[in-house]
């Protein structure tokens, strides 16, 4: 409502009086206290000044009852004076102690508060200093005769000053009403003179605004709205001509860049930001402000060797944003005065990423893959040249190498098949209802011997009531194998493995814990990468590839659980197996 005009004016006009009154009731009451003021103090010093009056005074205090004959005195000046015991009384004070003595209010009289003035004249000065801000006025002087010493202090309450003051008041607000009601009735007929030829404009606006330049704004008046008013219509016209000319032109363009994959920012000459598509301000992470050359593509690029270039050549870049990888294609799309550069932002992200994934995973496969096959083809090629010479048990321990190295080889080939199972969804779970701690107890049992060839303890601490879960047994047990097998390889003989779990929530948990040779602090973050291990000499010697944890982590994350590794002090390592004891609805009726 307080937005349009009309309203706008009206509240001008009622906040311009308002102030003007408010001013003017300001000055008149501050001046009225002010005059009030001045008028006192005037006539104090006019009264007290009279030699004669003090002479009085002082020949009368001389008296041995001093007090009586001064307020005798006071009396008969209390006209001069401007004593009416109402508003102005006078107070006959021992200069010495500030007692009440006598004065024509005796009850205000014991009550009196040492004021400055009355300080200044028990130091034996005349106390005349005056304070707009009290609500008082007093003047306080020391009078002395013979051994008697008396303050003559006379004090005003400003009542009158107070009650003119609030008659002026209410005159004040009077006016205020009447010149409110006048002057909103005077704004509303200037608003309406003024807002109406606006009130067209606006009309018209909103048609040209929806399209419609059939019809033109009637000119009423030769002031400067009707001014206005004829430049509004010629801007229609020419707005008419130039829509109709770019409108199919910027409809095609805009839906292409609108639905491009690929950003594209384009700038003038000036730098200036002229377009950024939706793709762009996504692939550069910044919103269209944001996106500032000088701060983004300077580095890269120089915009002048850009506007350097014919229309035909072009500038490829890359900028790295976050985590995300983009290409960059620079070129001017104008050669005329206004024209700019024109850039176009390509992601390549994923595509790194795989090309990264290809190369580290041949690289990976190849290494695991030539260490075996160099050892049988060496112990191949010796028992060859060796024409039958070599020992019996000598040959044999040869061939025995030869099946190890060649059983390694299918393990990694068998590990890569299962993992490229997974990787294509091909890889089926056979789900059903079994019990958690019996797949323990079951792993357990598996590995008992093996720990015990090595010298290790085998500890458990679960309850015998786990929970039966729904999932695919046989590939969990594997996982159980993978971790336990692991902190059995990799605890030096003699060691202690513990093995916990429980219940969480709606999961179970199952934890493993070692005191072997632990994990380091900056090889934790990778742990569950294909081929990645720790110590890749001892893994190999332990027989292991790299890729039982990445299969171990695909496995459980196919039944919405998680593998991971817990962070405790002390040496060794503890791995925290966890899965839902229910799958989601699909696995459920795949069950049932």
């Amino acid at each position: 409502m307080f937005r349009s005009l009309h309203m706008k004016l009206v509240m001008i006009l009622l906040l311009l009086i308002t102030s003007l009154m408010a001013v003017v009731g300001a000055f008149l009451m501050t001046n009225v206290t002010n005059f009030y003021i001045d008028d006192f103090y005037s006539q104090m010093s006019s009264a007290f000044g009279d030699e004669d009056f003090v002479g009085s005074l002082r020949a009368e205090a001389a008296q041995e009852d001093g007090a009586a004959r001064l307020r005798s005195l006071m009396e008969v000046y209390a006209g001069t004076l401007g004593i009416d015991s109402r508003s102005r009384n006078y107070y006959i004070l021992d200069a010495e102690t500030g007692e009440f003595l006598a004065g024509s209010d005796e009850e205000g009289g014991r009550t009196l508060r040492q004021t400055a003035n009355l300080l200044a004249a028990r130091n034996g000065s005349v106390g005349d200093s005056s304070d707009v801000a009290a609500n008082y006025m007093d003047v306080a002087i020391p009078i002395s005769g013979g051994d008697n010493h008396f303050i003559i202090y006379i004090r005003d309450n400003r009542s009158t000053v107070s009650s003119l003051n609030s008659r002026l008041l209410l005159i004040v607000l009077q006016a205020l009403l009447v010149g409110l009601l006048v002057s909103v009735m005077l704004s509303f007929l200037l608003a309406k003179t003024m807002i109406d030829p606006i009130e067209k404009l606006t009309e018209g606006a909103e048609r040209i605004a929806g399209g419609d330049f059939n019809e033109t704004l009637s000119v009423d008046s030769n002031d400067e709205i009707g001014i206005l008013t004829t430049t509004f219509n010629d801007m229609a016209s020419v707005l008419h001509e130039t829509l109709e000319a770019v409108e199919n032109e910027r409809n095609k363009l805009d839906t292409l860049f609108l639905h491009m994959t690929d950003g594209v920012v384009a700038y003038d000459r000036a730098q200036t930001l002229i377009h950024c598509n939706p793709a762009a301000a996504v692939l550069l992470d910044r919103s269209p402000g944001e996106c500032v050359y000088a701060e983004l593509f300077e580095p890269v690029c120089p915009f002048s060797r850009v506007m350097s270039l014919q229309r035909d050549d072009y500038i490829e870049s890359e900028l790295t944003v976050g985590s995300r990888s983009v290409e960059l294609y620079f070129a001017p799309f104008s050669d005329e005065e206004s024209g700019g550069v024109l850039i176009v932002v390509h992601d390549v992200t994923e595509h790194r990423k795989t090309e990264e994934r290809r190369r580290e995973f041949v690289a990976n496969v190849s290494h695991e893959l030539r260490t075996p096959l160099t050892n049988v083809r060496s112990y191949a090629e010796t028992i060859r040249d060796a024409n039958g010479d070599l020992p019996r048990e000598t040959e044999n321990s040869f061939l025995d190498i030869v099946i190890s190295e060649t059983d390694r080889m299918t393990h990694i080939v068998q590990d890569l098949l299962t993992l490229s199972r997974l990787d294509s969804g091909k890889t089926e779970m056979t789900m059903a209802r079994f019990s958690f701690g019996e797949a323990i107890d079951a792993v357990l049992r598996a590995v008992a011997l093996e720990a015990q060839r090595r010298g290790h303890e085998l500890k458990r601490d679960y309850p015998a009531d786990l929970p039966l879960i729904l999932g695919d047994r046989g590939r969990i047990e594997q996982v159980m194998l993978n971790v336990l097998g692991n902190a059995i390889k990799y605890t030096p003989d003699g060691g202690h493995i513990c093995v916990t779990a429980g219940t969480v929530g709606e999961r179970v948990w199952m934890e493993v814990a070692d005191d072997g040779i632990g994990i380091p602090e900056a090889d934790r973050p990778r742990i569950f990468e294909r081929f990645y291990r720790v110590d890749k000499a001892r893994s190999r010697e332990s027989g292991g590839t790299g890729l039982g944890l990445s299969i171990a982590t695909e496995i459980v994350q196919r039944h919405n659980g998680s593998l991971t590794l817990v962070d405790r002090p002390g040496p060794g390592t503890t791995v925290r197996l966890e899965l839902p004891i229910s799958q989601p609805t699909a696995g459920e009726a795949a069950y049932e």
